[in-house]
């Protein structure tokens, strides 16, 4: 029997200084069963840098054919695909031929030998942005997981202050490309 994702409800306050959106998001986020407290965390944050209210969580690691996050237009055309982790080139390629926009945020301790051995594959693409995310300390994002939480996020210089109840922490965002 196929193990099913685990249901979290985040209450996600943006404050986003860079692009001036200033909202509050409800979000429904599934934990597929393989996936870490600490990457269901970074598409929480992922999701609060590119607030929008016509973006969505993809199905990500459970098929190739979606990515972690997205934005289509209202006719369908994909105006944003967001790629989280190390993702093969050759799939960023194909995201760079379908949508206006790729973003791929690059994170833990490969991120940087990852982007080495793709730059010279990606280097092609037009449209594409590649990060990588400073996460502090080890576990530090994944304490504020919970099945239901509120979590305030403030955007600015590409630095996402965390916070809740139970504490803060810094994420940074360093761009590679």
């Amino acid at each position: 029997m196929a193990l099913k994702s685990t249901i979290y409800k985040v209450a996600l306050t943006v404050a986003d200084v860079d692009r001036g959106h200033y909202a509050d998001h409800a979000l429904t986020v599934a934990r597929h069963p393989s996936e870490t407290d600490e990457r269901l965390m970074v598409r929480v944050v992922i999701f609060a840098l590119h607030a929008h209210e016509h973006l969505e969580f993809g199905k990500g690691v459970s098929s190739a054919e979606e990515p972690d996050l997205w934005r289509k237009d209202l006719t369908g055309v994909i105006e944003e695909w967001i790629e989280l982790g190390q993702p093969d080139p050759k799939d960023v390629m194909r995201a760079c031929g379908r949508a206006r926009r790729v973003s791929v945020y690059a994170y833990g301790g490969g991120a940087l030998p990852w982007w080495k051995s793709a730059a010279s594959t990606l280097e092609r693409a037009k449209n594409l942005s590649v990060y990588k995310l400073e996460l502090g300390e080890a576990g530090a994002l994944s304490a504020f997981a919970d099945r239901t939480f509120a979590l305030q996020a403030t955007i600015q210089d590409g630095q996402v202050m965390l916070s809740n109840d139970s504490g803060s922490l810094t994420v940074e965002t360093v761009k590679l490309r």
